[in-house]
């Protein structure tokens, strides 16, 4: 494999955008550093006058903005050669200057709490405050449910012990477990985490099954601590749900970002209605399969194992900017040249770069992003497309937000990155028409997507949501609780084309996701959003497509669901999911046809 220091530059990204050299970083280190206490002076003061809390917040912003282009020059230094030791010294020097800053703005947030809301609402409306009107909006919302200083300060003290059941299921699931060795190829493989999802779509059947057979063995093995950790952490959900007055767990999980609880309900409640062209999907695979006896192993073994198409960088980007062209010349423009003349894109693996892709950056640089492009694998062009979809979103917030509105909530993160997958898919799907083997590799993989993305997440929310109901009630959670509660969803979402066995009733003990409550269904509307609007604009003209930029604009100067409202969509309503189901019933049946022609 390649070193780094024999990489092009071309290749690479333009890091010395942000710092020209270690020295300029350096300086603007310890410039920071030197003033990192500042914020303290008005340690008291907030509630002074409009003027001096929009001082506080204009510093501490500053100060924090100044620190993202400090990290992220680190960052990228060290994503790209994880062996070199200095890097990762300046980026441990970063970290520690980021709790520094942390620590010593720690009283803006009980201080702001203190402020009587009649006075905030007054200082809403001073010209100097206009900037943070969304801000002191949600510091009063939260008001209801924020404690005594007190109270808080024993909740702040508490959260380290009450995060020890996710910090117990990491060390159980990486250093305890040992999944041994798997024959695959002629040749044995170490499985791990990584390895059991390559290994689990091998094409030998033997494989598969020898794959899973092992890994969930560990979880047999260790099932009774894994559930404990689970409860654990349950019970944390349980414990601040009530300290803060919130009426449920899910109320409390969602309402940081102001969404209603009948989003997530009708969420599960309109995938468990448009199941049967799921179900319908795994018949297909079992009969294209040649399959008996469909096992969950069985489920994701890609129907096309590879396709022979070489598509270099270039001709990605080609192919890329060809497919969203319905959202303007200007988008494709800035785009093409990001990826190609401004150098945001650190595109080949090299010895010692960190594995996966991310898109990355920060207020004051390029929207970054980190791939390992393979030009013999189709995937590689999706993830470009993908990270490019969270770049573009970032570069058109970043422009048109103050720098505390730039960045976007994790509710409509992924819908830009998979808009992007959408269209791509679309217009190759087009292009390969005459292709028959390329046409079926891009259909199933459009399938699969939609699969992992939408229902599978959903299956995950509803597991999240039936075993919360459980502990609110005071009533135990244990091995057999959860296990009895994951295999009915299996069933349901599975159908009876796939035979539910054994340990697989024990899957939900391997979701890391599930120590982070109602996270995973933001994966499902997410998508739903995203190809609800690809087909907004797509299908219309002008207005929709300003429609769509300006909520890449928008960063997070509004709460999510009423960003996606201006955008055209309305995710309180089902219909965005409706037709997401619709377009996978739609791409079974080309499955079909193409298959069986």
């Amino acid at each position: 494999m390649i070193e780094r220091k024999d990489v092009p530059a071309s290749d690479t990204w333009n890091y010395q955008a942000l710092y020209s050299n270690e020295a300029e970083w350096e300086a603007a280190f310890k410039a920071l550093e030197a003033k990192s206490d500042t914020i303290s002076s008005y340690k008291g003061r907030l509630g002074e006058s409009a003027d001096t809390l929009a001082e506080a917040f204009d510093l501490h912003y500053g100060q924090h903005r100044e620190l993202d282009k400090i990290y992220t020059y680190t960052k990228l230094l060290s994503d790209v050669d994880i062996s070199n030791s200095e890097n990762l010294g300046r980026v441990q020097r970063a970290t520690n200057l980021a709790s520094k800053l942390s620590a010593a703005s720690s009283f803006l947030r009980p201080e702001l709490f203190e402020i009587p809301v009649d006075t905030l609402k007054q200082f809403m409306n001073a010209p100097k405050l206009a900037p943070y009107r969304h801000t002191l909006e949600a510091l009063i919302r939260h008001r209801p449910h924020t404690l005594s200083n007190d109270e808080e300060r024993l909740l702040v003290m508490a959260a380290q012990a009450l995060s020890s059941p996710d910090k117990i299921y990491t060390q159980l699931a990486n250093a305890d477990m040992q999944f041994g060795t798997v024959q695959a190829g002629g040749k044995e493989h170490i499985l791990t985490h990584g390895s059991y999802g390559v290994l689990i779509k091998n094409q030998d059947r033997a494989v598969r099954k020898d794959t899973q057979t092992k890994y969930y063995a560990q979880y047999e093995q260790f099932k009774n601590s894994t559930a404990a950790a689970l409860t654990g952490s349950y019970q944390k959900d349980v414990f601040y749900t009530r300290a803060r007055k919130f009426d449920s767990c899910l109320e409390r999980g969602l309402f940081d970002d102001n969404i209603p609880t009948e989003v997530y309900t009708n969420l599960v409640d309109t995938i468990s209605k448009n199941l049967d062209s799921l179900h319908r999907y795994y018949s297909v695979r079992k009969r294209l399969l040649g399959l008996e006896d469909q096992r969950l192993y069985d489920t994701y073994v890609p129907l096309v194992a590879e396709v022979d198409l070489t598509i270099n960088y270039e001709e990605a980007v080609d192919y890329m900017c060809d497919a969203l062209a319905p959202l303007g010349e200007e988008y494709t423009n800035i785009l093409r040249r990001g990826l190609l003349d401004e150098r945001w894109v650190d595109r080949y693996e090299n010895k010692g770069k960190r594995s996966g892709a991310y898109s990355g950056g920060c207020y004051d640089s390029y929207p970054y992003i980190l791939v390992s492009y393979k030009q013999d694998d189709i995937r590689s062009m999706f993830t470009l497309a993908h990270e490019a979809g969270h770049s573009m979103h970032s570069y058109y917030a970043h422009r048109a937000q103050p720098y505390h509105y730039s960045a976007y909530s994790i509710f409509v993160a992924e819908v830009a990155s998979t808009f992007n997958e959408a269209l791509l898919s679309a217009h190759l799907q087009e292009k390969f028409k005459d292709d028959k083997s390329v046409l079926i590799y891009l259909i199933n993989q459009q399938i699969d997507d939609i699969k992992a993305t939408m229902h599978r997440q959903t299956m995950f929310a509803e597991f999240e949501l039936e075993a919360h109901k459980v502990i609110e009630q005071d009533l135990p959670l244990t091995v057999d609780v959860f296990s009895s509660i994951y295999e009915k969803l299996l069933t349901k979402y599975f159908g009876s084309s796939v035979i539910i066995e054994g340990n697989d009733r024990l899957e939900y003990s391997r979701i890391p996701h599930f120590y982070w409550s109602f996270y995973v269904y933001k994966y499902a509307t997410g998508i739903s959003a995203a190809i609800a609007l690809a087909d907004r604009v797509c299908s219309g003209g002008t207005a929709e497509r300003e429609d769509y930029l300006n909520f890449l604009r928008a960063g997070s100067s509004q709460y999510p669901l009423e960003i996606l409202k201006d955008a055209g969509v309305d995710m309180a309503s089902p219909e965005p999911v409706e037709k997401t189901c619709q377009l996978f019933s739609q791409l079974v049946d080309k499955l079909e046809t193409l298959i069986d022609a």
